[in-house]
């Protein structure tokens, strides 16, 4: 959005902020954020709000745009199927329009009377990674020899919890397999020196790592379906701080962590949550996917083509720009065909 030439108040960095407890220290920032915002839609010039994912601002920010007779397209909307389902109602009240990614959710909003669209997920546009010319090469990797891929995640407090237990199961896979080759996929939005000290190649184009690994040991979230849409089979760890997963326990109702699971609405993937993360354990899991031959590999990968069918044919971001047009244009701010210029 940069890029394209929009004005942000705040970037990525200031947001990538995730958890109970972890949320706690930034509190300020985010009352202060929301202030902002409010006056932004005070100010009378604004024609339609697109929230997209971010719920525990955005849906105050929604309810403040509805108050004040702006339309709403909420993009990306809240996980109601893991916890809080009350938003579900309350986002079905305050937007004129809910646009989903993931399938399972488009009967939730319906329930609630929520004029909800499944536009299919973004991640499907990004299409297969090109790799480029020699890359397994330059990064001192044998492509004749298996290639452990390592995500740890993608913001800096991911980062502190996941490399020190990742490297420590790439050394247990290793020790049994020694032909095993490790690397780790590093974040753009982390500094190449939090990587410091990692005895492995570090590769920022984690596309084409996803291309080129025999398998993967990945972290919740997003990037769990990146590898299921890679192809690339893979075990999912997560840590989080112990408060945050005791709260978690107690509030979440999911019978997986991993979205690439709940798409697919079973365990595809094994998936190693706090103490579990174990280097022995998550070795077990990860020495099939290692081989080609093997069978679990051969299941792994079938579960991750199923799950690619199950998200959609892509073109969400257009979907939503439709979602926009036809909105603009019940509000009268467009013409039909989209005559007209929003003026924000």
């Amino acid at each position: 959005m940069s890029e394209a030439g929009v004005h942000l108040l705040r970037g990525l960095d200031d947001l990538a902020v995730m958890g109970f407890v972890e949320v706690l220290g930034r509190l300020p920032f985010f009352w202060r954020l929301e202030k902002e915002l409010s006056q932004v839609l005070e100010r009378g010039d604004v024609d339609l709000v697109l929230p997209i994912d971010y719920p525990g601002l955005n849906l105050r920010i929604t309810r403040k745009a509805h108050d004040a007779g702006i339309p709403v397209i909420y993009y990306i909307s809240p996980q109601v199927w893991a916890w809080k389902a009350h938003r579900a109602e309350r986002l079905a009240r305050w937007a004129d329009r809910i646009a989903v990614i993931l399938p399972f959710e488009v009967s939730i909003y319906e329930a609630v009377g929520g004029a909800v669209t499944f536009v299919g997920h973004p991640l499907l546009d990004e299409g297969r990674a090109a790799v480029p010319k020699g890359f397994t090469e330059s990064l001192g990797l044998e492509p004749e020899r298996p290639i452990l891929a390592l995500f740890p995640g993608s913001r800096a407090q991911e980062l502190r919890r996941h490399l020190d237990p990742f490297l420590a199961v790439a050394a247990a896979v290793q020790a049994r397999r020694p032909d095993v080759q490790v690397a780790v996929g590093r974040a753009p939005t982390l500094p190449a020196d939090a990587y410091a000290g990692v005895p492995y190649p570090v590769t920022e184009n984690g596309g084409a790592l996803r291309a080129v690994a025999t398998a993967g040991l990945v972290k919740s979230g997003t990037s769990t379906l990146e590898a299921a849409l890679a192809g690339l089979p893979f075990a999912m760890a997560y840590r989080t701080h112990p408060l945050t997963f005791m709260l978690a326990k107690r509030l979440v109702r999911v019978p997986h962590i991993a979205l690439a699971n709940l798409v697919a609405g079973r365990q595809v993937v094994p998936e190693f949550v706090q103490g579990e993360l174990a280097p022995e354990a998550v070795a077990d899991a990860l020495l099939p996917l290692l081989d080609r031959e093997s069978p679990e590999r051969r299941d792994m990968v079938e579960g991750l083509g199923a799950i690619r069918g199950a998200l959609g044919r892509g073109g969400a971001a257009k979907g939503v720009v439709d979602l926009v047009e036809e909105v603009l244009v019940e509000r009268g701010t467009l013409g039909p065909g989209g005559n007209g210029v929003p003026r924000a």
